[in-house]
C-alpha cells in the first residue's frame, strides 16, 4: 500500500470512528434498543454488526495478502463504487450471517467492544505490507475488489451504518432522551 492509500484509508478509519461514537454518546438503554420496523436493526445492533464486520474483513484481509497474487489483475475502476459505499443507501447489502447482530456484547460494553475493534483495525492498517492491489476477493454486490479497496470498505462501512443509525434516531417512534 502506498503512503497515499495508507493516509487515506486511516482517514476513513478515524472519520467513520469519531461520528459513529458521536452519534451513540448518552443514549438511553430504551434508545440503543429503538428499531423502525421488526425487519429494521437498532442501534445497538447496528453497532455490533460494525465490530463483527471489522473484526471478519480484517481476518480476510490477512489471509487474501498471504496468498498468491494476481499481479496482472485490476479492479481500479470500481474505486467510485467503493468510496460511495457510505452514501450509496439506495442499496441494500444482505450481511453474512457471520456479522449479523447476534446480541454478542452487552449495550454497556458496545462501545468499548467498538474503541477496542478500532484500535486493533487502526494498527493492521498502519502495519499491513504488500501490493494490495494485486490480492482481491470478492464482495457480495461488487463482486472482486482489491485488498485496498477493502481496506477503505472498513472506514464507508462504519460511515455507512452511521447513517443507518442517523435513520434510527430520525423515525418518528425514536424515543426523546
Amino acid at each position: 500500500m502506498t503512503e497515499r492509500e495508507r493516509d487515506v484509508v486511516l482517514g476513513e478509519l478515524r472519520a467513520s470512528e469519531a461520528r459513529l461514537l458521536g452519534l451513540v454518546e448518552g443514549l438511553t438503554a430504551e434508545q440503543w434498543g429503538y428499531r423502525e420496523s421488526a425487519e429494521r436493526w437498532s442501534i445497538a445492533e447496528n453497532l455490533e454488526h460494525v465490530i463483527a464486520f471489522e473484526v471478519f474483513l480484517r481476518e480476510v484481509i490477512a489471509k487474501t495478502m498471504a496468498g498468491e497474487a494476481s499481479p496482472g489483475k485490476s479492479v481500479a475502476e470500481k474505486d467510485p463504487l467503493v468510496f460511495g459505499i457510505a452514501t450509496g443507501r439506495d442499496t441494500t447489502f444482505t450481511a453474512r450471517e457471520v456479522v449479523r447482530p447476534a446480541g454478542r456484547w452487552r449495550v454497556d460494553e458496545l462501545v468499548r467492544e467498538f474503541r477496542k475493534t478500532r484500535a486493533v483495525t487502526m494498527v493492521f492498517a498502519s502495519e499491513i505490507d504488500g501490493d494490495l492491489r494485486a490480492h482481491f476477493f470478492a464482495h457480495v454486490a461488487l463482486g472482486d475488489l482489491d485488498c485496498y479497496q477493502w481496506m477503505v470498505v472498513l472506514g464507508q462501512h462504519g460511515s455507512r451504518h452511521a447513517a443507518q443509525m442517523e435513520q434510527v434516531m430520525g423515525d418518528v417512534g425514536f424515543p426523546r432522551g
